[in-house]
């Protein structure tokens, strides 16, 4: 993807480049470093699902309207992969907050969580392995639309 997105001129941050462990902080703080505190600012988080299942979904933060988050579903329904839903998450104990802190700590921006299968369903693992490439493209095509 950052390859990709720097080819087509879009500017692009990565948080980390090496195995490395952040503090949500120190993620947050990357992130808003980078690119500041601004509406225009779309934040992707990539990520395998688990837990039994099947299938990609997109989870987008309670301040975005859900256009970004169902353009990147749609996008990687495109590459045969099983579209399960997008939505948004409170946190319990204060429904007024998101409940995953990269949607709830960076404040203007777009942020999505992209979960692009599930690692403990092996059709899912083997969709992923022959076709990431596929998928991380819809995410880009996304983006640039």
């Amino acid at each position: 993807m950052y390859d990709r997105l720097n080819e087509l001129g879009i500017p692009v941050y990565i948080t980390r480049d090496t195995d490395e462990t952040l503090s949500p902080t120190e993620r947050v703080n990357r992130i808003l470093n980078a690119f500041g505190n601004n509406q225009d600012v779309i934040v992707i988080s990539n990520h395998l699902n688990s837990g039994g299942g099947s299938g990609a979904e997109v989870i987008y933060a309670l301040r975005n309207n859900g256009k970004l988050a169902q353009d990147i579903l749609d996008n990687i329904g495109l590459t045969g992969q099983t579209k399960r839903r997008i939505y948004q998450r409170v946190l319990p104990s204060d429904p007024s907050k998101d409940y995953y802190f990269m949607h709830r700590n960076t404040g203007n921006t777009e942020p999505v969580i992209v979960e692009y299968g599930f690692i403990d369903d092996k059709n899912n693992i083997d969709f992923l392995n022959n076709n990431y490439k596929e998928l991380a493209e819809a995410v880009i095509k996304a983006i640039a639309e």
